[in-house]
């Protein structure tokens, strides 16, 4: 007999080797290599090349893996046009998930040559092309020119650049870069499995990536990194977090960035945040961001034995980095692009069309249609 269950909960709907959320021991598998071996141990070139490949390049493999991916930055003129001419208070998941599309249509070939190697070059293409989308209208809506992009820098270091018009620091490309590791992939999340859904249809690359920008750009998905930020301003200092817990608990409403729909524990990405959460505070000079969150994170244990989860840090680590709020999803979207690849590209190794059934719950059949004239 079928079973039914609401958000596909506890269903088991394809194998991966790309990674495991193995929620009751708070772990995070990418091709056999815990998340804590690999944060602060490779770079995200080194991650992409993981799950793209099954295992981790040498130093030649890695090299020709960067240069691939810097050689592949430019966007068609087309695309830049969009961004340039998208209206400045767009949401920038918008002009993302647009601009995506876009660049199926100067690939004529999309849905013509589906081979293996012809889908990994889009992979590359377009995870090489995200940031950049995301840096331009960044700089588009703020009316300033739009940097060259530059075949020097690795993926975090050359976002930051191109934001901000500035080379940045070492300190804060590695720690976009860890961000970025610790993003990369994550089981088959919502906006995963919407990749996979949309690919195994045997549409084209492009359209699977936007189906997953779409689905991430949702505050109970990737969004709920800028919820994080926003409930902080509200709160507006350390003095007012008990108040504002206790309230928003006594009105049953959700605390951003707080529990996990798979961790039943401690979420394993979450100290590695706030380690670079609570350096790069003390960096900048505002403490207080860190302070309201680590008090956030006490009374929520206390309360309702409840742990922060990644997104719970990550914004203050965005914040502390200069990034603005509405880039946090973005941000997201350009670490997990290779993770939706690796997804998309596995998908189509020994493909079968997602088709899941539903549990009709409606009125019994029998009915009879009554002549419009003698309808109530």
């Amino acid at each position: 007999m079928p079973v039914s269950s609401r958000g596909l909960e506890g269903i088991v709907a394809n194998t991966t080797r790309l990674s495991a959320v193995i929620g009751d021991k708070g772990q995070l598998i990418y091709c056999g290599y815990d998340i804590n071996e690999l944060a602060g141990k490779v770079s995200y070139e080194e991650v992409v090349f993981l799950l793209w490949n099954n295992r981790l390049p040498n130093r030649r493999e890695l090299s020709e893996c960067e240069e691939t991916l810097r050689s592949l930055r430019q966007l068609p003129d087309g695309v830049v046009e969009l961004i340039k001419n998208a209206p400045k208070n767009a949401n920038p998941m918008d002009v993302m998930r647009t601009a995506i599309s876009m660049l199926g249509m100067y690939d004529p070939d999309a849905l013509k040559e589906m081979s293996a190697d012809a889908n990994k070059q889009r992979a590359r293409s377009i995870t090489a092309k995200i940031g950049v989308i995301a840096a331009y209208f960044h700089r588009a809506r703020q009316g300033k020119e739009l940097p060259p992009v530059r075949g020097d820098l690795g993926e975090a270091a050359h976002f930051l650049y191109l934001m901000s018009g500035e080379e940045p620091t070492k300190e804060a490309a590695d720690t976009l870069d860890v961000a970025f590791v610790l993003h990369a992939d994550h089981g088959t999340n919502a906006s995963t499995f919407s990749a996979r859904v949309t690919i195994s249809t045997l549409t084209d690359v492009y359209s699977a990536i936007t189906s997953a920008i779409g689905t991430l750009k949702g505050p109970l998905h990737g969004g709920a990194n800028e919820g994080v930020i926003h409930m902080l301003e509200e709160i507006g200092s350390e003095d007012r977090v008990d108040a504002y817990i206790e309230k928003q608990l006594a009105e049953k409403k959700k605390i951003m960035g707080i529990g996990h729909r798979v961790y039943k524990t401690l979420d394993p990405r979450a100290p590695h945040l706030r380690n670079m959460a609570v350096k790069l505070s003390e960096k900048v000079g505002e403490p207080k961001w860190i302070k309201m969150s680590e008090r956030i994170a006490q009374l929520m244990k206390e309360k309702k034995n409840l742990n922060a989860n990644v997104d719970f840090y990550s914004a203050t680590v965005y914040h502390s980095l200069g990034i603005p709020t509405d880039l946090f999803t973005p941000v997201f979207a350009i670490a997990r692009c290779s993770g939706w690849c690796a997804h998309i590209l596995e998908q189509l190794e020994d493909n079968r069309l997602f088709r899941p059934l539903s549990e009709y719950v409606g009125e019994p059949v029998g009915k009879k249609v009554v002549p419009i004239d003698e309808r109530p």
